[in-house]
């Protein structure tokens, strides 16, 4: 097994020559998902796929490289879902209709939608939706679908979430958008809450891994950094809810035992 730090570095090395800096990160990809060259390519590939084709509400990260992606899911009139920088405020809904013509690419901007959508409980998740489909972004993804951010674990607990409240299963496809340097060939070590990918897209190939092994445990919460749990608001809501017994009864005595 390959270090999973060690291939964070590696991949970061090759992507600054094709990534695109961000205005506030420049080049720090401990801190940002990049955008890269031919992330409009990969999006083309993914839009055409049955997955988003026939998905009718859709989660889909905060990461610089969706930003084509989030735009289209608008314009497709898609329910698109996301969450803020770092979960801190939680989600954000950009409903069909919500968006006016001609601004669909300035309202997926992390500067912007918080602005023109609008913030939805995790109650209301659970008794309005059910997501078809999610799509991250990553630092890092092996063949076989084991994806890495940025080393905080914010895509883990987005869909630790999301499975806690029902309204996602081992089913609900995952889709990893990537630059074909971010591949790693090697096997790396994966852990019980790390999320595996169905797919693999890139700006040149679509990678199918078959029968990914997701997460089924909810939140680890003695696996959480210091401070998430004052910092990252639908933690707090989230507990809430398993007080009421609204969470996947199988989870309720994990949660009950923070």
């Amino acid at each position: 097994m390959s270090d999973r730090n060690d291939a964070r570095v590696k991949v970061w090395e090759a992507l600054r020559k094709v990534a695109l800096p961000d205005t506030r990160f420049h080049f720090d990809f401990s801190e940002f998902i990049a955008d890269f060259q031919g992330s409009d390519q990969a999006t083309a590939r993914l839009a055409a796929m049955d997955c988003y084709q026939q998905a009718q509400v859709v989660f889909i990260t905060p990461d610089n490289c969706l930003e084509k992606l989030r735009s289209q899911a608008v314009r497709d009139r898609k329910v698109m879902l996301m969450t803020t920088y770092g979960i801190r405020r939680g989600f954000v809904e950009l409903a069909p209709g919500s968006v006016s013509d001609g601004l669909e690419d300035y309202a997926v901007l992390l500067d912007a939608i918080e602005k023109i959508g609008r913030h939805i409980s995790l109650e209301e998740i659970q008794r309005r939706y059910r997501i078809d489909l999610l799509v991250t972004g990553g630092s890092a993804v092996t063949r076989a679908g084991a994806r890495f951010g940025k080393g905080h674990g914010f895509f883990d607990i987005e869909w630790a979430t999301l499975y806690s409240l029902g309204v996602v299963d081992p089913a609900t496809p995952i889709v990893d958008v990537v630059h074909d340097c971010q591949i790693v060939d090697e096997a790396l070590d994966v852990t019980p809450f790390d999320t595996i990918c169905d797919y693999i897209v890139t700006p040149t190939q679509a990678i199918h891994v078959p029968a990914p092994q997701k997460p089924v445990g909810g939140i680890y919460w003695d696996q959480l950094a210091p401070g998430m749990l004052e910092h990252i608001s639908i933690l707090p809501e989230l507990l809430e809810l398993q007080k009421l017994g609204k969470l996947r009864p199988e989870l309720a005595q994990k949660e009950a035992d923070v």
